[in-house]
Formats: C-alpha cells, structure tokens, sequence
C-alpha cells in the first residue's frame, strides 16, 4: 500500500460566528476574513509540512486547485507543486490537480505539468479533475452544459501535445490552435494520470477507458465512500478490466496519538473547526443546472461537495467516537488507527492512501506529532497491504545518477583567462 500526504490549505482563522455571518465558505465568502500578512506564514508552515511529511518516507506529496474559498487556499496548485518540486527529492509529486476545462488554451497545463516533471526529475503524478460547481460554474463562470465536452477536448489536446515531436495545429470546437509545439516536454511521457472523483458514471468510464487512477475524496469517511468506489470496481469488471487495487486512491481524514484518549484531546477541536466551518457551503454553489449528467443524476450519486455540506451537518451531531465508528475520521492508538485503516484497504480495496493529517486550524506541532506518528508507527505495518499486485500509477524518475541535489551557490568565482 502507498501513502500520500495530502494539504488542503484551508483558512485557519475563521471566526466562531462564521457560519451565522457568512452563507458559504465558498464564492462569496468576506474576503475581509483574509489578512495577507498573516497569509504569508499560513502558506510557508504548510509547505513546511508537505516537506516535512517528504522527509518521514510518505510516497507522495499532494496540493489541488480551488478559487475564491477558505476551503482551500490554492488557486493556482502548479505554483505549489513547483516548490515541492524543487525541495524534495525521491518522493512523488501529487499535483490533483489541475482543473484542465477551465484552461484556454490547456496547452499551459501541459508546459507546466512537462516543467514540474522536469525539475522533480520524473516525480510528477498528474491529476485531471473536472472541478467542483463552485469553482468549475460560479468562480471561474463557466458553462456546466460544456463542461464535460471541454474537459474531454482539454484531454485530448494535452496529452497528444505531451506525445506529438513534431508541430501540429488543433482545429477543435473550443481550441483553435495553428501551432502546437510545447517547450519543455516531461520526462514521463505522460506521467501517471489520476482523476479525481466524486461519483460519476462518466468519470468511472473515462478512467477505465485510458486506464487511469480513480481518486475519490469523501467527508462522509470510508464507509460511505465503499458504495462509490465498489461502484467504480464493478464498472471495471463489467468492461472487461482485471482488478488492481493501485487504480484506486481515496482520501481520508487521519489522526494518530499515543493513546486514542489522547488523539480526541488533541484533534477534536480541529475535526470539529473542519465540518462546521470548512465544510460550510452554500448548497445553490454546489451542483449547478447541468453539473451533472443524467446519467449520473439517474444514479442517484450527489455531488461532491454538495454532499459534504449535508455530511458535515450528520458529522456535527455526533460524538467523537460515532465519528470514528462511522468513519467519518480514522483516529487513535497506533493500534486502533492500524485496525481501521486495515479495514479501510479492505471495504474500498485501493491501493493509494491520501491522507489529509491536517485539517481545519490544527497548528503546526500538532500535524507534525500527527504526521511523525503515523509514518513511524502505522506506516510499516500497512506497507505489505497489496503486495501481490503491481503498482502501475505511480512515477517512474531518473536514476540517482541522473538528478540534480538542490544547491546554493554562495559566491561568484572569477573566470579564468576572463577580463
């Protein structure tokens, strides 16, 4: 089993009355609740982290696209993804992702995603979300009726732009390019490609038809996300696809103390910051006319987000250890954490773990205490989780012997025979 810590970034400051003054954390949100300057050491202490979680033998790092939220403070994650990029070494780069239908043209998703995978050395994973309704239809105003068609289009253009030597021109319904020819070109031709998901029939079709990973993130915790994903694992069978655990990633909330009394003393007021206020979307915001197909719609699956704003309000009335009976949280003991996450691989059958062990306003000793005790002491019980299958969706970088360590240079040298 593989393991990625993932930072969603969100605002820790929110007020108490948060919810009472503002209808969502999404779109309109007070801007007037952001202090730039105190911006700059929110954003530094979670890449920090993300480094941090590199250093402890996480297999991957990961950052995702948001706009205009306290939700999730990265608009733009190729930014952050450059950083780690540059700052790690020998651990994959989770970039899920970049929201590629709200890019015109999507050719600069695929010159950034070629620069990112070049200066990791060919640790990029590439994540082609849709994007949720509230970035996807009111931030960023696109049409939900065109959203798919252009992501498909997007698709196509991007990964034929990785593949094409040679110039080409793109005569599409929503491109009009004369001459495609991207500047750099990645190492990974093309790097492993996860698609994040919420439950679409579509998404399911589109990642067995391209074999790509299925990523899944759910507030309601595993146990409600087992429908969704074995709905994806039947869907694979159903068109003729073998099973492998490593096409499957989802998301989970994770919390690791010494004793499971002490993980709720140190974690219960920063789960408690997540659902009341992280989680406060406006449900007009959520699931745009035409968001969804019919299809999907027929299939009574919700939107992503959409859900989560009712999973948040089940999640507020329930006691801690209901949370983690529920699965909303996987908190406790390195022992209790070991035996949910056991039945986590189990129920869902994935073989990628993206842990969120930061979440709402949780300081910066904590979520490394948390962090530390995870990769210590739950980690290597958890590794030999699906040995038998081979890993497919994750990086292939250059040999030792063929990277670049980051360096300083300290001084100029003067040049020999120069003036």
């Amino acid at each position: 089993m593989k393991f990625h810590w993932f930072n969603l970034m969100p605002w820790p400051h929110l007020p108490e009355d948060f919810t009472e003054k503002n209808r969502s954390v999404w779109v309109d949100v007070d801007s007037r609740l952001y202090d730039p300057v105190e911006g700059h050491k929110v954003y530094n202490d979670y890449l920090d982290l993300l480094e941090f979680a590199g250093e402890l033998g996480f297999d991957g790092l990961g950052v995702n696209e948001h706009h205009q939220n306290a939700y999730g403070m990265m608009p733009s994650p190729q930014l952050m993804a450059a950083t780690l990029a540059r700052r790690t070494k020998d651990v994959s780069i989770l970039l899920l992702g970049q929201s590629i239908a709200l890019y015109n043209p999507p050719t600069r998703v695929a010159e950034e995603m070629a620069m990112i995978d070049v200066i990791s050395g060919g640790r990029l994973i590439s994540g082609f979300p849709v994007g949720t309704s509230m970035d996807d239809n009111y931030a960023v105003g696109s049409n939900p009726a065109e959203l798919r068609e252009r992501y498909r289009e997007n698709h196509d253009l991007i990964l034929r732009a990785w593949a094409d030597p040679d110039v080409f021109a793109w005569n599409g319904k929503y491109n009009k390019l004369r001459y495609v020819n991207i500047w750099p070109r990645p190492i990974q031709n093309p790097p492993p490609i996860w698609i994040p998901g919420g439950g679409s029939i579509e998404t399911w079709d589109f990642c067995a038809e391209f074999d790509y990973n299925y990523s899944y993130l759910s507030f309601s915790g595993y146990l409600r996300g087992a429908q969704l994903m074995q709905g994806f694992w039947n869907r694979l069978e159903e068109l003729g696809h073998e099973f492998n655990p490593y096409q499957g990633a989802f998301a989970q909330q994770v919390a690791v103390a010494e004793t499971d009394e002490e993980a709720q003393r140190l974690y219960e007021p920063h789960v408690r910051y997540f659902f009341e206020r992280c989680l406060h979307v406006y449900p007009g915001f959520a699931d745009a006319p035409g968001y969804r197909t019919e299809p999907t719609i027929r299939a009574g699956l919700a939107a992503q987000v959409g859900g989560a704003q009712a999973s948040s309000q089940i999640a507020l009335s329930l006691s801690w250890q209901e949370l983690i009976d529920q699965g909303f949280i996987v908190a406790g003991s390195p022992d209790s954490v070991t035996a949910q996450m056991e039945h986590l691989a189990e129920t869902l059958k994935v073989g990628h773990l993206v842990l969120l062990q930061h979440f709402g306003d949780m300081p910066v000793d904590k979520t490394q205490y948390n962090t530390e005790m995870f990769a210590r002491e739950v980690m290597p019980r958890l590794r030999p989780i699906w040995d038998e299958y081979e890993d497919k969706w994750s990086p292939h970088p250059l040999p030792s012997d063929k990277t670049v360590e980051p360096r300083r240079i300290r001084s100029a040298q003067p040049v020999a025979g120069g003036d």
